[in-house]
């Protein structure tokens, strides 16, 4: 990534006078300061309106990626309204100074490209939140919009690309003592979100038929939805994560919730641009580059070519490759992990939104 510099050269002012004509044709002392003070002015001016025009680019609200009116204030203006069978939630947060990320909008915009032109999403059934608008309340509300009259047959899609931090667990329902939480842009000041409140709003409504695929680029995102079933690629068997307390309700209405983290609860997920010249979060790159590749894959494909493909880049030798493992003690300390509502055979259910 390489920030613009505002540069002063302009094609007027890289003409110089030779030394040898001023010689021959000497200018008066007056006139040359006069001449270099004009020279000086009109830099100045030029510059000044460079900045002028930079910083009305700056002020410019950025292009939505929603298409008005967004789908979240139709339903906040008929709340009874059904508005599709196919409905997604795409969150990308960058926050600001040292919490910056700067892969996240690339990761919505890619996210949101793959559903329109390889699931079939429309452009009017997928809320994006970027920016300001990935609060804790908005994201919140943005949730409840997903799920909200959901039926037989709907393919809901909720995505978060950002950051992701673990807590310990005092409510007993963790089998590993903590919760895993997603940040929201103003998670300093009003909270994150945990486990068991994206659990319940977005995993208890789920009724008879709807599915809903969760995608979480994000740190410590293993078991954030707290499905109660994780996959163990490794042995090939699906491992119990239901709560240790019995009264710790994290089962759908009758639906089916899978959801596709970054990495396991304990690991870091990367933010990088060693796949591309852009920045992106690992996991996201991957996932879209290999199903625009290889459409119609199983779960399980999907899921061992994600980790081939972090394999080929740990055995690298490319420069970023090089770097990143410097950094990383030889290795991207990221394992993207496959968790649902209820088990199923991962090579024979194909993967599909």
């Amino acid at each position: 990534m390489h920030r613009q510099r505002l540069s002063l050269t302009t094609e007027n002012s890289t003409a110089v006078r030779c030394p040898i004509c001023n010689m021959m044709n000497p200018v008066p002392a007056s006139e040359r300061r006069r001449s270099k003070d004009c020279r000086i002015q009109k830099l100045l001016v030029k510059a000044w309106e460079k900045i002028s025009d930079d910083l009305k680019i700056s002020r410019k609200k950025p292009e939505s990626l929603n298409k008005m009116p967004s789908p979240s204030e139709i339903w906040r203006s008929s709340p009874g309204t059904r508005t599709a069978t196919k409905r997604a939630l795409l969150i990308g947060v960058t926050y600001k100074r040292k919490y910056m990320l700067k892969g996240t909008i690339n990761d919505v915009k890619s996210m949101r490209e793959l559903l329109i032109k390889n699931f079939g999403f429309k452009e009017e059934n997928i809320l994006v939140l970027t920016e300001q608008g990935t609060t804790r309340e908005k994201i919140v509300e943005s949730m409840e919009w997903l799920v909200k009259d959901c039926q037989a047959g709907d393919s809901l899609v909720f995505y978060f690309s950002g950051h992701g931090i673990r807590k310990l667990d005092f409510e007993g329902d963790e089998r590993d003592g903590f919760d895993e939480n997603i940040c929201p842009v103003d998670f300093l000041t009003e909270g994150m979100i945990s486990d068991n409140e994206i659990n319940s709003l977005i995993v208890w409504p789920l009724k008879k038929d709807v599915t809903l695929h969760a995608i979480v680029d994000a740190c410590h995102s293993g078991t954030v939805l707290d499905l109660e079933h994780v996959y163990n690629r490794e042995q090939k068997r699906w491992e119990d994560n239901s709560p240790p307390s019995c009264n710790a309700r994290k089962k759908t209405d009758g639906g089916l919730a899978i959801s596709i983290s970054a990495c396991l609860d304990h690991e870091i997920a990367v933010d990088t641009s060693a796949f591309t010249k852009t920045m992106n979060g690992a996991l996201t790159y991957l996932l879209v580059y290999i199903l625009k590749k290889y459409p119609g894959l199983t779960y399980g494909d999907l899921l061992d070519l994600i980790h081939e493909e972090l394999s080929k880049f740990n055995k690298g030798g490319c420069l970023p490759a090089k770097f990143l493992r410097k950094i990383f003690k030889n290795q991207l300390l990221q394992t993207p992990q496959i968790s649902s509502s209820m088990p199923f055979d991962v090579y024979k259910k194909h993967f599909l939104l």
